[in-house]
């Protein structure tokens, strides 16, 4: 049995995508802004919420499955998107994909993935979600609307909390690149990670292929990286929304809410779903837990919309507990660069499988048969009422 297979996990997937990644793209996938308080917070927080118990009870026929923007998924779940994925392995966008449609739940492309729109088009069959980051060059971001309306995205997911970079002392401490630069000190890391480099070697796609190629300024890694940093638009706003709605053509979440008047700011513009969302900790370090606002955002917009939420999921439980706060279903990306690390598409379906089964047994341990039904009543109130007060 491999070490993919011993896996029960989330966690067993970490320890042994820490051993086959180099440390810089680890460090990338398990990391946040500063001090990374609001990054921990999204696991604690979960662990301060207690289930119900309920026995004796019929759990027959049990359903894990719903509906996200209408579309049937196995699981009330959606790959989040996770820039830089195809440097934790090789063609790593392309492998998540693949596992995310044979799961039966949408994958979400980043802007900055190192696979383009179309690569993810040409490996799968499935329409799948494209993240958009506003940049200051409009044409830029035109074409890569049409782009992702050409390969049938199903939604655009807009991002709107990375107007700036928030600092991520991991990544500038090991001088994160893509591709990585070629130092003694990688060169060196490369020779205890052989499988990475090989599987390295054997792909053509290494840099940002959403960018590279699409803009006249960008003609190396150096320029490249330099246009991207100056790139994000610090005008952008709720009206925005509306412009790129109508270019896409199609259903627009807005991720990146965090505070109930943004939520309906967003409603108010056009928003189609929205992502209760502090950027996995990565951006405004401080920030409150994705799951500590989540109820005050659901009492406010949740009868108006579809509120998801991200930030801290790493089971099966964890799904249930945002289900139980209202939301109607969670993007995770961790769990995904996690399993992708550990082990390719194979890693990324194992730690799928993992989260499925632990929110089925759950479940059932809770007296429910359908998640369809997970609320308020699943969860212990003073939960709630403690939740006010840290």
């Amino acid at each position: 049995m491999s070490a993919l297979d011993r896996a029960l996990t989330i966690e067993d997937l970490k320890r042994i995508a820490r051993r086959r990644v180099p440390k810089q793209f680890f460090d990338y996938i398990d990391s946040g802004a500063y001090t990374e308080g609001t990054y921990r917070a999204n696991e604690d927080d979960f662990r301060k919420i207690t289930f119900r118990q309920r026995v004796a009870v019929n759990l027959e026929n049990r359903n894990l499955g719903s509906t996200i923007l209408g579309q049937p998924v196995s699981l009330p779940i959606a790959i989040a998107p996770v820039g830089s994925t195809g440097m934790t392995d090789a063609d790593g966008e392309i492998k998540a994909a693949r596992a995310a449609e044979k799961f039966g739940v949408p994958f979400t492309l980043s802007t900055m993935g190192i696979c383009s729109i179309e690569d993810i088009a040409e490996n799968t069959t499935k329409p799948f979600w494209f993240q958009l980051y506003v940049m200051r060059d409009r044409d830029f971001i035109y074409r890569l609307i049409d782009r992702a309306k050409a390969a049938k995205c199903s939604a655009l997911v807009l991002t709107m909390d990375l107007q700036i970079l928030g600092q991520r002392h991991k990544d500038l401490r090991n001088g994160l690149t893509a591709p990585p630069k070629f130092t003694p000190k990688f060169v060196a890391e490369m020779m205890l990670k052989p499988g990475w480099a090989m599987r390295m070697l054997g792909t053509k796609r290494h840099t940002f292929r959403n960018i590279a190629g699409h803009v006249s300024d960008a003609v190396n890694l150096a320029s490249l990286t330099e246009w991207t940093r100056t790139q994000f638009d610090l005008t952008l706003n709720w009206t925005d929304i509306a412009w790129i709605k109508k270019r896409f053509g199609g259903p627009v979440i807005v991720k990146g809410i965090l505070d109930k008047d943004d939520a309906q700011l967003a409603i108010d513009n056009g928003a189609d779903a929205i992502v209760v969302s502090n950027h996995g900790g990565r951006q405004l370090d401080g920030a409150p837990s994705s799951i500590r606002v989540l109820p005050e955002i659901v009492d406010a917009v949740g009868h108006k919309t579809e509120v998801l939420m991200d930030g801290g999921i790493r089971s099966g439980q964890d799904l249930l507990k945002a289900l139980a706060l209202g939301a109607k279903g969670a993007l995770v990306g961790r769990i995904m660069a996690f399993g992708l690390g550990a082990g390719g598409e194979a890693g990324v379906a194992r730690a799928l499988e993992i989260v499925r089964k632990e929110t089925d047994t759950t479940m059932a341990l809770m007296g429910e048969r359908d998640i369809r039904n997970i609320g308020l009543h699943n969860i212990y109130s003073n939960d709630l009422e403690r939740r006010q007060g840290y």
